[in-house]
C-alpha cells in the first residue's frame, strides 16, 4: 500500500498552486473556521482547513502582530471613551439625562457585531471591514462609557486596573500553561447557558426588589465564564493547541478578545463598582 502524500507548506496551498487552480485559503471561501492542529479535518462554516494552515511559523506571528494591534487600539479608544465618560461633567450629566443615546449606541453595537460575525465576506472586505470595526468599537465604547458613567469615578479606576491585571495574566498563562482551552467549548457552552439563564432569573426578581447578594453571585459567574473565554480565544489566535483561527481572520480574532475584555470591565464594576460621584 502506497504511503500517504504529504501535507503541502503554506507557500504551496497559497502561492504554488497552478493558474486556475482555487487556493484553499482564497479570500472567497469562508475559513473562519477553527483549524484541528492535530492534523485531523475540522469543519466549520462549509470548508474542511487542515494543519498546513499553521505550517509557516511567520505567518502565526504576523497574524498575531495584525490582531493585538487591532485589539491595542479597540482598547485605547474605549479606555479615552470611558474617561470622557465619567470625568467630565457636563458630558456625564447629558448622557445621563438622555437615555436613549444608551439604547442607540447599544442597538448599533449589536447590530454591526452581527454583522461582522456572520459575514464572512464582508468581515474580510477592505475598507468595509475597518470601518465596520470602527463603529462596533466606537458604539459598544459608547454603552460602557454610559453605564461607568454611574459609578464613582475611583471606582472605575479601580476596575480598569483589575481587568487590565486579570487579561494580562490570563494571556500570559495561555501562552505558557500545557492546558488546551480550544477543547473546552462543550463546557463553555454550558456555563454561557447558566450564565443566561440566570441573566433571566434576575431580571424576573429585580422588579419585585433588589436582591444584593443575587446580583453579586451572576457578576462573579459572568466574570468567571468571561476570563475563561478570554483564555478560550487567546489560544485560538496561538495556533500551537488542537484548533486555532485562520490567519487570515485576524479582524475576527481581536473583535473576540475585545468583547471578553468588555465583558470583564462590566462585571468587575458590578462586583467592585459603587455609585454616586
Amino acid at each position: 500500500m502506497s504511503a500517504p502524500a504529504a501535507l503541502p507548506t503554506y507557500e504551496e496551498a497559497t502561492g504554488g498552486a497552478k493558474c486556475g487552480s482555487p487556493s484553499p485559503l482564497a479570500p472567497t471561501q469562508p475559513s473562519w473556521a477553527y483549524v484541528d492542529t492535530s492534523g485531523r479535518p475540522s469543519y466549520g462554516e462549509k470548508e474542511i482547513l487542515t494543519v498546513f494552515t499553521w505550517d509557516d511559523r511567520n505567518v502565526r506571528r504576523i497574524f498575531i502582530r495584525k490582531v493585538y494591534a487591532i485589539l491595542m487600539i479597540q482598547l485605547f479608544i474605549t479606555v479615552a471613551i470611558i474617561a470622557l465618560f465619567t470625568f467630565c461633567d457636563p458630558i456625564k450629566v447629558y448622557i445621563q439625562a438622555n437615555p436613549g443615546l444608551y439604547m442607540a449606541s447599544y442597538a448599533v453595537f449589536f447590530v454591526t457585531y452581527l454583522t461582522l460575525v456572520c459575514c464572512s465576506q464582508l468581515r474580510r472586505y477592505f475598507p468595509w471591514n475597518l470601518i465596520l470595526l470602527t463603529i462596533f468599537t466606537a458604539s459598544l465604547a459608547c454603552t460602557l462609557g454610559f453605564i461607568s458613567s454611574y459609578y464613582n469615578t475611583k471606582s472605575v479606576l479601580l476596575c480598569l486596573a483589575i481587568t487590565a491585571l486579570v487579561c494580562f495574566a490570563v494571556m500570559i498563562f495561555s501562552f505558557q500553561t500545557k492546558f488546551d482551552f480550544t477543547s473546552c467549548h462543550g463546557v463553555m457552552f454550558m456555563l454561557l447557558i447558566v450564565l443566561c439563564i440566570s441573566s433571566v432569573v434576575l431580571a424576573v426578581v429585580l422588579p419585585f426588589g433588589y436582591i444584593p447578594w443575587l446580583h453579586a453571585v451572576y457578576a462573579v459567574m459572568g466574570a468567571i465564564v468571561f476570563t475563561t473565554f478570554l483564555a478560550v480565544d487567546t489560544q485560538l489566535l496561538i495556533g500551537n493547541r488542537r484548533f486555532a483561527i485562520s490567519p487570515e481572520e485576524y479582524l475576527f480574532g481581536a473583535l473576540n478578545v475585545y468583547l471578553d475584555i468588555v465583558y470583564i470591565f462590566s462585571f468587575m464594576l458590578q462586583i467592585f463598582g459603587s455609585n454616586g460621584d
